[in-house]
């Protein structure tokens, strides 16, 4: 599973998240609200056909006079009777249902009742409520906890396995092992750190905005630039072969990956300091004696190794590639000046750093 892979899912679960309890409230409202709507007008209806019926009872069936030229008090019962239509109909309806006004009540005291455990929710319901919901709506809040966990769990572990720190980092060519030597051949691809500043020598394809307007030359403070790569090439018409280690004292050419454009040198000014200019110029088939600097190896080794100082010191100039901590504030903001100055420094000195070395070949 790839990474683009498990954020889909864990965008997918905190959808689910965001949505799934909407849709359920919502689906709930829409039946259960208008239900109970129905039930409170239902019993009202109810209760006032009930009062507008015993109001024409009682019209229907008024309280019976006594007769004429009778002394009420002389022939009245010792205990007060009801009228006879009337009671017959309040007796039989009392023996078969409550009042109107009782089951009214009764219906509309239901009504509320489930109004408000509906509004109290499921965990307050009763058991037959809580009976009626489905499953999934019982259970989804602690089911979306549970995918939730699990897509953070897989995302972590997917984070820590799969991600590759060879492309977050610049590939190291060298080998881990200190006792390992690892010699420059002609064909490597490399990059080459200033010593003092450690900022690697760089190009693109900015023209200077003076001099000779040719391609720019700095030196880069990131470590992981594309465009501070060269390829070590021997001098036009050598025998050198690629694979061939480079002794002290041979003439070589930098020839920068990225525009194909060799590391030149004439008389023109340096922007910042006035010094040799250094640029690259020329190209696959174009290239002349400007673009030849000499190896010189600092201690006592003969062959060019990955561990060694160097410098390198023009040809046709006499000046020596350097660097220093005055920085460009423009168009080549933070990085610094590389040019040519005429005797050694500890400025002058380079190392060989990140890049490709192709092995020795040994040749018969």
């Amino acid at each position: 599973m790839s990474l683009p892979l498990c954020g889909s899912l864990a965008s997918l679960v905190v959808v689910a998240g965001v949505f799934l309890p909407t849709r359920t409230f919502q689906t709930r409202s829409v039946v259960r609200l208008p239900l109970a709507s129905r039930e409170l007008k239902a019993v009202k209806t109810q209760e006032a056909l009930k009062q507008r019926a015993s109001k024409r009872t009682f019209q229907k069936s008024p309280p019976p006079q006594p007769p004429r030229g009778h002394d009420p008090d002389a022939v009245a019962p010792s205990t007060p009777q009801p009228p006879q239509g009337l009671s017959r109909r309040r007796t039989a309806s009392a023996d078969h249902q409550p009042s109107p006004s009782g089951a009214a009540t009764a219906s509309l005291a239901a009504a509320l009742a489930r109004e408000r455990i509906w509004r109290r929710g499921e965990g307050n319901a009763g058991p037959e409520e809580r009976e009626a919901l489905p499953f999934w709506q019982r259970t989804w809040f602690l089911a979306l906890l549970l995918a939730m966990a699990a897509a953070s769990f897989a995302l972590a572990i997917l984070l820590y396995l799969g991600l590759d720190l060879h492309e977050a980092a610049p590939a190291q060519s060298y080998a881990a092992d200190p006792d390992t030597v690892v010699e420059i051949t002609y064909g490597s691809v490399i990059k080459l750190m200033h010593e003092r500043t450690k900022f690697r020598l760089h190009s693109h394809d900015v023209p200077y905005g003076s001099g000779s307007g040719q391609q720019s030359v700095t030196s880069f403070p990131n470590v992981d630039d594309a465009n501070s790569y060269w390829i070590v090439r021997p001098q036009p018409n050598s025998s050198a072969k690629q694979g061939d280690p480079i002794t002290h004292g041979t003439i070589i050419r930098l020839q920068h990956m990225r525009t194909r454009k060799w590391l030149h040198s004439h008389l023109h000014a340096s922007p910042i300091t006035g010094n040799l200019e250094v640029s690259c110029f020329g190209g696959e088939n174009e290239s002349d004696t400007g673009d030849y600097w000499r190896l010189e190896i600092e201690g006592s080794g003969k062959t060019w190794r990955q561990d060694q100082r160097i410098r390198l010191r023009h040809v046709d100039t006499g000046g020596y590639l350097h660097s220093h901590d005055r920085k460009y504030t423009r168009i080549a903001g933070g990085q610094q000046e590389v040019c040519g100055v005429g005797d050694k420094r500890p400025d002058n000195l380079w190392l060989a750093a990140e890049g490709v070395y192709l092995p020795v070949i040994l040749r018969k």
